[in-house]
């Protein structure tokens, strides 16, 4: 959308194209912005709706971004690359979050099963030895 905003396109204009080009659930999203903004709704209520509709952080905040932004006359390309990078940096900071915590979430299997497996193999042969030497 960025690019097609930075290309010339009117905002509703890279609207459409993002809507022939993408599948999902965020294309019907915007076609029915695309929809209601041509029945005559403004532009800001119909972007308000889909951010109540769908209820996420990141697409409240390109909204909320893209109606100041147009109340204010900024450059719609400005504000869709500013969102694009602070969006990819939320991702990049889930991501890491999650590693962090992969590690406390394989300490449990770990030392449950895979360690006395471990202990079975390495220290067998050797309990082995020691009953059959204590044995005699």
């Amino acid at each position: 959308m960025t690019v097609s905003v930075e290309a010339g396109l009117s905002f509703d204009g890279a609207l459409e194209r993002l809507i022939n080009n993408i599948e999902g659930i965020l294309s019907h999203e915007f076609s029915r912005v695309l929809s209601e903004i041509r029945m005559g709704k403004s532009r800001k209520e119909a972007l308000k709706d889909m951010s109540t509709r769908c209820g996420v952080s990141d697409l409240t905040a390109l909204i909320g971004a893209l109606i100041q932004a147009d109340e204010l006359g900024v450059g719609v390309s400005n504000v869709l690359r500013v969102q694009s990078v602070q969006m990819r940096q939320k991702r990049r900071q889930r991501a890491q979050e999650k590693a962090m915590k992969a590690p406390v979430k394989m300490l449990f299997p770990l030392i449950f099963f895979i360690f006395p497996a471990i202990f079975v193999v390495l220290l067998g042969p050797a309990v082995i030895k020691i009953i059959e030497i204590f044995g005699k």
